[in-house]
């Protein structure tokens, strides 16, 4: 599908690999729609591209509705929506004294990672669905898992299930949409440079490098938009989920 003239929404587009999509999105051609709940870090980026922000919890249903129902009627029909919203809080399943993780953080992960990637792409399908194709198809969906989906670390429990969840229900909701003309695929990203790595000092940054056989170093942003680019412009990748992570295999911890 041809990005230019198109408009995107972008779940978690205020920094990090999601601002990267949509600054790629945006020289391709596109109006970028950004979902996040950094309002201001999200204003700054849509002013900057001349495209919208919109404040939004991906786990709440009546908040993705009412952004979706505001995108489309200052955009017009999004056809690319590319979910990146997520949150890794590292916590074990035992603390130092054994006492087990309270439930409620586990939930809070798969709450955003996975149940919120769903709820955007129920919301976004059903307006998507009716619209008129472009072409052979009538639109991309692109979800954000992580390498952790394959080897979660200790620590990693919740993430590696939200992620994990994530990369499954790809193909199955591919099939479903396929009729529609809407594709849908996964990015498992290995360690890339983020704000959340950028604060960590140059020494440790290194040492993650070091961890990549090739290239060794940390992936950047861009590289991850680059993906998301060809996923978008290439109608047979479909029901794929894509590592891009220079081949790491993530060690136990």
């Amino acid at each position: 599908m041809k990005t230019g003239g198109t408009t995107a929404i972008i779940t978690g587009g205020a920094s990090g690999l999601g601002a990267a999509v949509a600054r790629r999105l945006t020289a391709d051609g596109a109006k970028a729609v950004i979902f996040d709940m950094n309002e201001e870090a999200g204003r700054a980026i849509a002013a900057e591209l001349g495209g919208g922000f919109y404040k939004v919890d991906v786990t709440d249903e009546g908040a993705v509705e009412a952004a979706l129902d505001k995108a489309e009627a200052e955009f017009g029909t999004a056809r690319i929506l590319m979910n990146c919203a997520g949150i890794a809080p590292p916590a074990k399943v035992l603390d130092r004294d054994g006492a087990s993780q309270p439930l409620s953080a586990f939930s809070k992960i798969i709450q955003v990672n996975l149940i919120g990637t769903f709820n955007v792409i129920s919301k976004f399908a059903a307006r998507l669905h009716n619209a008129d194709p472009l072409g052979e198809e009538r639109g991309v969906i692109i979800n954000t898992a992580s390498v952790a989906a394959f080897e979660g670390q200790i620590g990693q429990a919740a993430y590696a299930a939200s992620k994990g969840g994530v990369a499954a229900m790809a193909l199955p909701i591919a099939r479903e949409l396929a009729r529609f003309g809407i594709r849908v695929n996964t990015i498992a990203p290995g360690i890339f440079l983020t704000p959340m790595l950028e604060s960590l000092p140059q020494e440790a940054q290194d040492s993650l490098g070091a961890q990549v056989p090739f290239p060794s170093r940390l992936g950047k942003p861009e590289e991850f938009a680059d993906l998301v680019a060809a996923i978008v412009a290439n109608p047979m990748l479909n029901a794929e989920t894509i590592r891009l992570d220079g081949a790491i295999r993530m060690q136990p911890k």
